[in-house]
């Protein structure tokens, strides 16, 4: 039985009590956006019934790294933009790929 829009909400903001989201001053209600979100996410699930299995967990993981990339990029942009550091971690990662040595 595929999850349905409201319990991945719900599940949503579960995830948020140990990360929250900074929706900052957007002109948009957080749980609007939420809602927006996971009904997207349902609708891409259940158009992958018909793939087996592994393909599905590939194209879901395959999102979920675009997005956490997406993001992280989002929030380095954000901070440099207000010349704020990027913390010790992604600095690292940075000099890391820089050099060609991201493995």
């Amino acid at each position: 039985m595929p999850i349905k829009p409201e319990h991945l909400a719900a599940l949503m903001r579960e995830v948020e009590q140990e990360d929250p989201i900074d929706f900052a001053d957007l002109p948009f209600a957080e749980e609007d956006l939420r809602e927006l979100v996971a009904t997207h996410l349902c609708e891409m699930a259940a158009s992958m019934e018909n793939f087996s299995t592994e393909d599905r967990l590939m194209t879901l993981l395959a999102v979920s790294a675009k997005l956490v990339l997406e993001n992280m990029v989002l929030h380095i942009q954000l901070l440099r933009r207000h010349g704020l550091p990027v913390g010790e971690n992604v600095e690292a990662l940075l000099g890391r790929l820089r050099k060609g040595d991201a493995g």
